[in-house]
């Protein structure tokens, strides 16, 4: 079901996003997530499916499915915000005819996702559109004009953004008039045994084969303290309700360890 929540925060200003050590200011922080992505860029695919028992894939076909009314529109324009290497836009594809434009800050990423692209037929089994492409972007200065978009997505990016509240407003910025906006992210689940269990191999397993399979262990240590500080499902719910979408709500799946948003800018 459908939930929503107050926000414990303020945005008098703004809501600060991601804390990478050593970060100074947004800027800085925004410089130390675009080098730790094009480092991992290598083995991120694999470690993704790997760390979440592929899952990932699940969760990413799912949030497909649910916004397949969007996808299914004749016309309609598609955004995967800090799509990395591309697999959002392709399940998006692949459930619908949309025009689909993936959007990432690491080069290497996008590398990845164009070769996924170039790998399947246009009109085959899979049924990628031609119009799938991908672009070199700032979540937080998007070159795209105003009103541009049905559907602004983003699967597990959002939460590295340098500030939640500017992100939202770049988002809002693109969208369309009564389009709508989807955030699959991680979050913490409940205090229980099964979340406590989900704690243990965030912050003490999954940091040390991530790290040892990248070559990058700070980025693997990154992941689980990246998710310890992000808004709670509630907290971004109202978030999304004070920057002034309408029509929040979000789910929880998989034990309450991931969560999409969805809401719906005016018009």
């Amino acid at each position: 079901m459908p939930i929503k929540g107050p926000f414990k925060g303020s945005v008098t200003g703004s809501v600060k996003g991601t804390q990478p050590e050593g970060a100074t200011s947004e800027i800085d922080a925004a410089r130390k997530v675009r080098e730790m992505f094009t480092e991992i860029a290598p083995r991120y695919d694999l470690l993704n499916h790997l760390l979440s028992l592929q899952l990932d894939r699940m969760w990413r076909a799912r949030a497909a499915k649910h916004l397949q009314p969007i996808l299914e529109r004749p016309g309609a324009v598609v955004l995967d915000l800090c799509c990395g290497t591309g697999d959002l836009a392709l399940a998006f594809a692949r459930a619908g005819k949309a025009r689909v434009i993936g959007a990432d800050f690491a080069h290497s990423m996008l590398v990845r996702a164009r070769k996924k692209i170039a790998m399947r037929t246009p009109g085959g089994d899979d049924k990628e559109t031609p119009a799938t492409i991908f672009l070199e972007a700032d979540a937080l200065r998007l070159p795209f004009a105003d009103s541009s978009f049905d559907l602004a997505a983003a699967a597990f990016g959002f939460r590295n953004l340098a500030n939640y509240e500017a992100g939202l407003r770049e988002i809002w910025r693109v969208l369309k008039p009564g389009g709508t906006i989807a955030i699959l992210e991680f979050t913490e689940p409940r205090e229980d045994f099964l979340g406590e269990m989900y704690r243990w191999y965030f912050f003490k397993v999954l940091p040390k084969i991530g790290g040892v399979i990248s070559g990058h262990p700070s980025a693997y240590s990154y992941l689980p303290k990246s998710i310890a500080r992000f808004l709670q499902p509630a907290e971004l719910a109202s978030l999304l309700s004070a920057v002034g979408y309408k029509d929040v709500e979000y789910r929880l799946w998989t034990l309450g360890t991931v969560a999409l948003h969805v809401g719906r800018r005016p018009g």
